[in-house]
């Protein structure tokens, strides 16, 4: 499965453009990068990936809909999966794309 276009078009009208920012596509999906950092991505199983302060993770799976992402059989602290359901406004979107570009632009550009 490829990942959901129309999902790529929300998020790319959500971010601002910048120098900063690039789109590329990873693991079967489409990230957007701040600083070569991956900030969300519209995922090729469906709903978002997105990228936020590990110490936020477990406050924010609380959440319906959304859990933490597994690569490899492993979890990974600061990366969330949202399904579809959870992103239906565009409210909801917003605040997750929101955080997880917030996030990104808090660490260091990769070179």
């Amino acid at each position: 499965m490829a990942y959901d276009v129309e999902l790529a078009d929300r998020i790319r009208e959500l971010i601002e453009p910048g120098p900063d920012l690039t789109e590329k596509k990873m693991f079967g999906g489409l990230a957007f990068l701040i600083g070569g950092n991956m900030a969300v991505a519209a995922s090729r199983q469906g709903g978002l990936l997105a990228r936020v302060d590990p110490e936020r993770s477990d406050e924010l799976l609380a959440n319906d809909f959304v859990e933490t992402m597994v690569m490899g059989g492993r979890s990974m602290r600061g990366w969330l999966r949202v399904a579809d359901e959870a992103l239906a406004s565009d409210e909801a979107l917003h605040e997750w794309v929101e955080r997880s570009v917030d996030y990104a632009r808090s660490l260091p550009a990769k070179k």
